[in-house]
């Protein structure tokens, strides 16, 4: 049985629900023999080391370590759950504080151990600032960072699903664009339905517009549904989905899902956001694409939203002024497309 890769694999914050998850999505998914599991919680970590041995996978030189030096070095790709979880009656904006200065220490740890890596995806949450921290600490190229920003739209997918009571495989190309959160930007005019498109059924008897915004609403709040249900944040979906990044990233099956990823351009500057982008060996690239008036505006709104978190990580001393994100991180300010 072939891999995708024999590159090393760090998943860091295995001792999580999400990194544990990840560690055996990668191993089923054959992507690599070389996987580490990084954790400072030991305990944890070894307890999800030794459930993995018993899975009996074959071929996999599985390790694990709660040393970061040992985990990173030698790593051409990381994905990173470390953070904090997200609890009950908490937004991804709580996290901001402590989960930002874990990103720091993630970027570092990258640039100091691993300055050769491939490729990095950041999971935890507020993802967009998380990963814009970890990008210009890390020294990386903005295409060789990228993070979890798929589960609005595969959360749409999913709503429309129901509501009209088809196969989620009949709903093709949900989009949300912009934050990984409340201020997301939610497209209609990239789906469609049983090959109809979205927006000429919204406002119909099919879907009335009342409809539409319960939908909308639903999405937004995807994320609070699950720790209502679950009395957790989510853990299956996230790691499925981040996975897949990686092995897109390694020259796998294309990955079919918006990608958050930096963004310096004559309209959005120095941050990091949920774009269309295509993922290959060659990292994250950007597909230009136009939504109606209503829907830019929208995602002006999430843009505007994300530069208020991102100022508030300056305000805190753990990003410098964008002004100084060079002396960093130069292709943090490059253009990009």
């Amino acid at each position: 049985m072939k891999f995708l890769s024999n590159d090393k694999l760090v998943i860091s914050g295995a001792a999580g629900m999400i990194g544990s998850n990840m560690a055996q999505t990668a191993m089923m998914m054959r992507l690599t023999p070389e996987i580490c599991l990084y954790d400072p919680y030991r305990k944890g970590l070894e307890g999800v080391f030794e459930e993995l041995m018993h899975c009996a996978f074959e071929g996999f030189n599985l390790t694990f370590t709660d040393y970061v030096e040992e985990a990173f070095t030698g790593a051409k790709y990381i994905v990173s759950s470390g953070g904090a979880p997200r609890k009950a009656g908490m937004t991804r904006e709580d996290l901001l504080k402590g989960n930002a200065k874990i990103a720091e220490d993630f970027g570092v740890n990258v640039r100091k151990y691993c300055p050769d890596v491939k490729h990095l995806v950041v999971v935890f949450n507020p993802a967009d600032i998380t990963g814009l921290i970890a990008l210009l600490y890390s020294g990386l190229k903005p295409s060789q960072v990228s993070t979890l920003a798929a589960l609005d739209s595969t959360r749409l997918r999913s709503e429309l699903a129901k509501y009209f009571h088809i196969s989620p495989d009949e709903i093709v190309n949900t989009r949300t664009f912009g934050g990984h959160g409340e201020q997301m930007a939610v497209f209609a005019s990239t789906a469609t339905v049983k090959g109809e498109k979205l927006p000429d059924i919204i406002g119909t008897e099919r879907l009335p517009e009342k409809d539409w915004e319960d939908i909308r609403a639903k999405v937004i709040q995807g994320g609070k549904n699950i720790i209502d249900l679950r009395g957790r944040s989510s853990f299956q979906s996230p790691a499925y989905l981040s996975i897949c990044m990686v092995a897109a990233a390694m020259g796998g099956e294309p990955f079919r899902w918006p990608v958050g990823t930096y963004v310096n351009n004559d309209r959005f500057s120095h941050i990091m956001m949920a774009m269309e982008t295509e993922v290959t060996k060659e990292g994250t690239r950007i597909i230009p694409l136009d939504g109606t008036p209503e829907e830019e505006k929208e995602l002006e709104n999430s843009y505007h939203h994300l530069c208020g978190l991102r100022d508030e990580v300056i305000s805190l001393g753990i990003m410098p002024p964008i002004s100084d994100w060079g002396s960093l991180n130069p292709y943090m300010t490059q253009h990009t497309c």
